[in-house]
């Protein structure tokens, strides 16, 4: 099952709407998948320099403030924290690199669930309409965002084997499907320096498209490789700084919709997840041909 959704918003006024009009469509998808739910949402960048990171602490009174202050301190920087549930936004004035370095020597229980400049990541076991309501993403403005409603089939229910998997910098995937090959290709990534914290297949997925765009491929690039290197069946939703992409395999049997309108482009697992946006009646509407990729912005 599971169902997944994305938003692209091409209208600059609807961006203060960005997080509301996620959350509708997600709350469609929650009969799809009960068991958790997540969104990644790409807005306010950091400062040039800076690196936005997304922390998950399973106490909910996890002392953010003091990590960032030790953050700070430890890496002669400045730092702020801000708590979202279980979550916190750390916003720092350093490079990606020592700054994830110094959460894995002196935090590691503490996961980092996105990094960049633009995303922030939230997810946590439960229905999606509890979910957006835990992380307040009706009040998030932005300019693209991805979401995820999870029936567990292959892992733990956990809120770190939720989706959206974000691997790589700025990158993040959320997947309806399963792949065969996963456990080779992690081994294969893991040998090439790509980092995994659960055994989900998604996370597999996330982390090869990430290895790609290392390598310079496009992110359209990237995912046609996909289509030769991950087997299995899925539907693939994978966001970057600038943009998401949307791809089915081969036979395509897991369900998507695409629809397109002046003011936005929007994917879905069901066609409920679009009807609620602004101008749905009048949009574009189809279903992704198999293996073939669908990139919006500069993906």
């Amino acid at each position: 099952m599971c169902g997944i959704v994305g938003l692209f918003l091409k209208n600059a006024a609807l961006r203060p709407d960005l997080g509301r009009l996620l959350a509708r469509m997600l709350v469609e998808m929650g009969d799809r998948g009960p068991d958790s739910a997540g969104f990644a949402v790409y807005r306010r960048p950091a400062p040039e320099g800076s690196v936005k990171m997304t922390l998950f602490h399973p106490d909910p009174a996890h002392d953010w403030a003091g990590l960032a202050a030790g953050f700070a301190l430890a890496l002669e920087c400045s730092a702020s924290a801000e708590r979202r549930g279980s979550h916190a936004v750390l916003t720092a004035s350093v490079e990606e690199a020592p700054a994830r370095a110094w959460i894995a020597a002196r935090h590691a229980e503490v996961r980092v669930m996105g990094f960049g400049r633009r995303i922030e990541v939230f997810k946590d076991m439960g229905g999606p309409e509890e979910v957006a309501r835990r992380f307040d993403l009706a009040g998030m403005d932005g300019t693209h965002a991805l979401g995820h409603t999870r029936m567990a089939t292959e892992s733990a229910v956990t809120t770190e084997h939720s989706h959206p998997f974000a691997v790589g910098s700025e990158l993040c995937l959320v997947h309806n499907g399963s792949l065969s090959n996963h456990n080779r290709l992690r081994r294969n990534l893991a040998r090439a320096g790509i980092r995994f914290d659960t055994d989900n297949d998604s996370e597999v997925a996330a982390g090869y498209f990430a290895h790609r765009l290392q390598q310079g491929d496009s992110l359209a690039d990237a995912m046609r490789a996909g289509l030769d290197d991950l087997d299995g069946f899925y539907t693939f939703a994978v966001g970057t700084r600038d943009g998401f992409a949307v791809l089915r395999d081969p036979v395509a049997c897991k369900p998507a919709i695409l629809a397109e309108t002046d003011d936005w482009v929007a994917m879905g697992s069901e066609w409920k997840a679009i009807a609620p946006l602004p101008g749905a009646a009048g949009a574009r509407v189809w279903e992704p041909e198999p293996a073939t990729v669908y990139a919006w912005g500069a993906a």
